[in-house]
């Protein structure tokens, strides 16, 4: 059996029993980082080989773990943090094992922009992720406007060398709309910015140490030039109240 374990995104406490139980079983653990998770399985008192399975080695290492598999190995596939496949390698691996036929399953928990999202405030009955952009200002602006007229929440990743560059472009975009930035969640440092891009831009050169991976939430289209919400529109079929 492959299983994909999500893991904590900072405090090691948010593991979750299943995940211990499988780490525990499995016959191998297949690591983003084999040095980031040896220090989880030591914390856990875990003893298990690790082998590396990360973007620059994906294809090599996914045909070596499909070939345990098939010679009836389990595998415990683990990143950095949070969840494989989100932002992360284990994409591929799924698909090789769909085509495999290979059994396989997930082991949920931690995913970083769902928290973030959460405690935004900005709606999150729908939303849409996207995940890191381009890293040049050309590539990035064209990949916001794809979102531009979107009516839905806004979630990407982004490093802290590009934040600056990443809140000018989509305030360029997007307009001065409501958003948040979260970094060091569920970390003793945890952080959640809420404003305009602008503001949140303008409150940038304040921070002397950008450090770790941020995320951007910011709200979706959907108001008139006066900036309020449109009116929702009335459903003809729902039936009056007795």
């Amino acid at each position: 059996m492959l299983y994909l374990v999500a893991t904590p995104i900072g405090n090691l406490k948010d593991i979750t029993l299943r995940a211990l139980e499988i780490l525990r079983s499995v016959d191998i653990v297949a690591s983003e980082d084999t040095r980031k998770t040896g220090m989880l399985l030591k914390h856990f008192d875990i003893q298990k080989p690790q082998m590396a399975f990360h973007e620059h080695n994906e294809q090599r290492a996914g045909q070596r773990i499909e070939d345990l598999l098939k010679q009836g190995q389990s595998v415990a596939v683990v990143t950095d943090a949070g969840t494989p496949g989100i932002s992360d390698p284990g994409f591929t691996l799924v698909r090789r094992a769909i085509q495999a036929e290979v059994d396989f399953t997930m082991i949920p928990g931690p995913t970083a922009f769902v928290m973030a999202l959460v405690l935004s405030g900005l709606p999150v009955h729908s939303f849409t992720f996207r995940g890191f952009p381009p890293r040049k200002a050309v590539g990035r602006r064209k990949f916001f406007e794809v979102d531009r007229e979107a009516p839905h929440t806004l979630i990407y990743y982004e490093s802290p060398y590009r934040l600056d560059g990443f809140l000018k472009d989509a305030l360029e975009v997007f307009g001065d709309r409501p958003a948040a930035l979260a970094n060091d969640l569920t970390k003793m440092f945890e952080k959640v910015e809420r404003g305009t891009l602008s503001t949140l831009l303008a409150s940038l050169p304040q921070q002397t140490k950008l450090k770790g991976e941020y995320i951007v939430v910011i709200e979706g289209a959907g108001k008139d030039a006066k900036g309020k919400p449109e009116p929702e529109p009335e459903d003809e079929d729902e039936e009056e109240e007795v």
